[in-house]
């Protein structure tokens, strides 16, 4: 088997991660488009909706998060160039394609966008994406050291967003506006 071969076909662990074992690896890779590709046009869609209805409702503060934000900002920026390199991400994809959205990007456009995201994305999790993540829990769960490693890491996210929701809703309280008097 040659280096680059290896690279290209993804282990049997990674095809069983999707229920795909057995699968050849072009299989794979056509499954996990089809699943990003749903995924992608179910949030975009999704972001569509909420443009249309919550901006105008007391939910819309809950789309005022750092992360949306930072999304909303890139999409502007970037435009359609945000939409694919997006999927090159974690987690930030989901909110880039929401963002889009949001913005009411044109269909075709965030599409056309979207479908070289997808191609990567299937191609980077059929080989070394969920590979590489199947490895480290492996390795971090097989010990031990492994298991309170994980546990330590785990604590210190949970504190890390219990700490940062305490700190925005102070500031929340801390931000209520003082009436005035009317001028007379």
């Amino acid at each position: 088997m040659t280096v680059a071969g290896s690279l290209l076909e993804p282990t049997d662990d990674v095809a069983a991660a999707y229920g795909l074992d057995g699968f050849p690896f072009g299989w794979v890779v056509v499954a996990l488009f089809g699943i990003v590709l749903l995924r992608a046009q179910a949030t975009y869609w999704l972001g569509r909706a909420v443009a249309a209805g919550v901006w105008h409702t007391r939910l819309a503060s809950r789309l005022d998060s750092p992360g949306m934000t930072r999304a909303l900002g890139f999409v502007h920026r970037w435009g359609p160039l945000a939409v694919t390199l997006s999927f090159f991400t974690v987690g930030f994809q989901t909110m880039v394609n929401a963002a889009a959205g949001l913005v009411r990007m044109p269909w075709p456009r965030y599409t056309i966008a979207m479908v070289p995201g997808c191609i990567a994305w299937a191609f980077i999790y059929a080989t070394v994406g969920l590979g590489a993540f199947l490895a480290i829990a492996a390795a971090a769960t097989g010990s031990g050291w492994g298991i309170a490693a994980s546990a330590v890491l785990l604590a210190a996210v949970v504190a890390a967003v219990v700490v940062t929701r305490r700190r925005r809703r102070a500031a929340a309280r801390d931000e209520v506006p003082v009436e005035t008097a009317p001028r007379g």
